[in-house]
């Protein structure tokens, strides 16, 4: 038994090597010299996405030059956008949960969760001046924050809480503060995965990217459930005594400013919109290794891009604010932007409500047009 084991493992043996030897003989000189060369490279994926970027259709781009062919094409556009999103409805029922309630010097800040059957819950800040008369109503603003460690902390100017006062002198980020001193309500939403949200200390660095994956595996997406939720807190404004249920603006910075575009876009009881730090492409920002979860509408770059977005405001007041040293928006794309939306908002006859704030500095809130312009559109 052993004899015949050995036998065919011989056999085996030297028929593969007949075999494989054959094989070279027929090949001749060619297989070898194959072997011998360099091998060559395959295109990377990081190549890969690059060229397809610069072949990305944006089939739906505003073309027209007539304030009829501009709405129709902004009811098209709105209805694709909402498909790739998927629902971004606020719930129907909810209620409010107050947490805290501190009277500062100036306005008093309410801490809420707002709380609905089968949706994630939402804390949001809401600041109410003081000194209102009795049955007076004033304007409401929703203050998006954007990326960074601490949430809406920082719109509403907590600077009890350890290296929030840093994060608001780099970037002038209580603009929350700023409007309630202003005379306006202020609601300051905690979107995911940021703040009260998120659980940093296991997300690692890149909490967006985390999120998305883990988000696509549900059928949802990070930047759908942060348009529910600043759409949320515009239902909180209107619920509220104090606020004009019809004078609603929203600002935001950086993502905050992504966020505001996508609510002021989708959702018409915002009046007048301030986007800060966000003149930049998907188209542009993928073309680098991006990695921000909260801002992929997969599949947009098939009909649109972010400047289609923001031309679904038009034709109400919108002001878009750039540092001159800002080096998240990129020379060049912030002009095709810009294009872009100048060509809707001429369609319509409204370029006297499209604004840029060009200020020197940085990735940071500026106000010295949105200020006056919200002042504009809600309280004259």
């Amino acid at each position: 038994m052993t004899n015949s084991a050995f036998d065919r493992r011989t056999f085996f043996r030297g028929g593969l090597a007949a075999t494989c030897g054959a094989a070279a003989a027929g090949l001749g000189g060619h297989f070898l010299s194959a072997i011998g060369q360099e091998r060559a490279q395959p295109s990377t994926v990081h190549d890969d996405i690059r060229r397809a970027l610069n072949r990305a259709e944006l089939s739906m781009q505003f073309k027209g030059g007539t304030a009829e062919e501009c709405r129709t094409w902004q009811v098209r556009f709105r209805k694709k956008l909402s498909q790739l999103m998927g629902d971004s409805t606020p719930p129907a029922e909810w209620k409010a949960k107050l947490e805290s309630r501190i009277k500062l010097g100036d306005h008093t800040r309410y801490e809420f969760l707002l709380e609905s059957d089968g949706v994630a819950s939402l804390p949001v800040y809401l600041l109410v001046p003081i000194g209102m008369a009795p049955m007076q109503r004033v304007p409401g603003v929703v203050c998006v924050h954007g990326h960074g460690d601490y949430g809406h902390h920082t719109i509403v100017g907590r600077t009890d809480l350890e290296g929030v006062e840093e994060s608001i002198r780099k970037a002038n980020y209580d603009y929350g503060l700023q409007f309630v001193r202003r005379g306006y309500v202020v609601a300051a939403p905690c979107l995911v995965p940021f703040g009260r949200r998120v659980e940093r200390d296991k997300y690692g660095s890149d909490a967006c990217a985390v999120t998305l994956v883990r988000m696509q595996a549900l059928g949802k997406l990070p930047i759908t459930e942060n348009l529910r939720d600043i759409r949320w807190a515009i239902d909180l404004l209107q619920s509220r005594a104090e606020v004009h249920a019809d004078r609603i603006g929203c600002a935001g910075l950086s993502y905050g400013g992504r966020m505001t575009m996508a609510a002021a876009a989708m959702d018409d009881r915002i009046k007048v919109a301030a986007v800060s730090g966000a003149l930049n492409l998907m188209q542009e920002r993928m073309a680098g290794r991006y990695s921000c979860g909260g801002q992929v509408i997969p599949g947009l770059l098939k009909y649109g891009d972010y400047s289609e977005i923001g031309s679904l405001i038009a034709p109400r007041p919108c002001v878009w604010e750039v540092g001159s040293q800002d080096g998240l928006v990129i020379p060049k794309w912030d002009d095709i932007f810009r294009d872009r939306l100048r060509r809707v908002y001429s369609a319509l006859g409204s370029t006297d409500r499209l604004h840029f704030d060009h200020f020197e500095g940085g990735h940071r809130w500026n106000g010295q047009v949105a200020f006056p312009l919200f002042h504009l559109v809600l309280r004259s």
